[in-house]
């Protein structure tokens, strides 16, 4: 198949065809469905580069790029992109789970070997339009479910909800809460599930009021832990869902006199650089996403190439890592 085919096909000129394989703006909403599904229907693959050769470009988005979560996966990235003689464009999509449009068309423009979403979304629109230029994407982290043909890296969350909850139980602790994330992602809602596994494992009841949804940021760990550490019968430990969620506990926990671990016990998850330097170093759940971000990366690479691996969604394991904000609970 051939552009001169494919504007015949779709009653247009070659020039028009172009355009549309170049991501560009001028050309008919209808006009451009037509050309991108008879580009997809045919398998139509452009030679990309300089001299034909392949795109020396691996785009990068994320939802929000404002912690230290967001620079282990750059540096993941990075590193595979690197070795691979690739540059990194890095993109942020201000908070919306799904990037808009005007993103998708810089990305044709450039003709990016592959993408790499965190924690995003593409529409099914979206995702035809990438498909049709032969640039395959990979989703690390998704916040749903994003479909067994649509490749993905995670982590085992719900693993690590129970091992988090279960370290707590071990201790001695009996009123145990957790601040999840946002109810809309998957991550969150499976590392409760580990939670709600863990309490029910051990016979312990499971209380509503105990559990939280925060954002993963600080400010939901402070104003959920301050909550929680007001009520009249407060939990003597908490699985603040993430890292950064802990911080504000500790936080909230300093401002009400509450001290860590010897009256609230506190378990984190991710174990950022900054979990064995805060006081006391942070238990926490250690989430590969350094590694996470290196396999999403290999992964893209590869079907950028046109190989098809055997398995187009990973979790990796996680693992608890164990320091000085957990102790059994002070007697009362």
């Amino acid at each position: 198949m051939t552009i001169s085919k494919i504007a015949e096909a779709a009653g247009v000129s070659v020039p028009t065809v172009s355009k549309v394989l170049n991501g560009r703006a001028d050309v008919a909403p209808d006009t451009r469905s037509r050309v991108e599904e008879l580009i997809h229907r045919h398998g139509y693959r452009r030679r990309r580069g300089p001299g034909g050769g392949r795109s020396t470009t691996l785009d990068l988005v994320f939802h929000e790029l404002d912690s230290a979560w967001a620079i282990e996966v750059i540096r993941g990235v990075e590193r595979v992109a690197r070795a691979e003689g690739l540059s990194v464009v890095l993109s942020e999509s201000g908070g919306a789970q799904t990037p808009q449009d005007s993103w998708v068309e810089s990305v044709l423009a450039r003709q990016s070997a592959a993408v790499i979403l965190v924690l995003s979304d593409l529409e099914p629109a979206q995702q035809a339009r990438l498909s049709a230029r032969g640039i395959p994407f990979v989703v690390v982290d998704p916040t749903g479910d994003p479909g067994d043909d649509v490749p993905s890296i995670g982590s085992a969350n719900w693993n690590g909800g129970l091992a988090a909850t279960r370290h707590l139980i071990e201790l001695g602790h009996e009123r145990i809460a957790v601040i999840g994330g946002p109810r809309d992602v998957l991550c969150s809602r499976a590392r409760i599930d580990g939670y709600r596994a863990a309490l029910d494992t051990a016979g312990m009841p499971v209380d509503p009021r105990l559990i939280r949804t925060g954002d993963f940021h600080v400010e939901g760990g402070r104003d959920n832990g301050r909550d929680l550490l007001l009520m009249d019968d407060p939990p003597t430990a908490v699985f603040a869902g993430s890292d950064l969620q802990a911080l504000g506990l500790y936080e909230a926990a300093r401002e009400l006199g509450v001290r860590v671990p010897e009256d609230i016990s506190v378990v984190g998850y991710d174990d950022l650089p900054l979990a064995r330097w805060v006081g006391p170093p942070l238990t926490t759940v250690r989430q590969p996403l350094t590694e996470m971000a290196e396999e999403a990366t290999r992964l893209a690479l590869s079907l950028s190439r046109g190989e098809r691996p055997a398995n187009l969604r990973l979790d990796l394991a996680t693992s608890l890592v164990v320091r000085q904000s957990t102790a059994p609970p002070a007697r009362r």
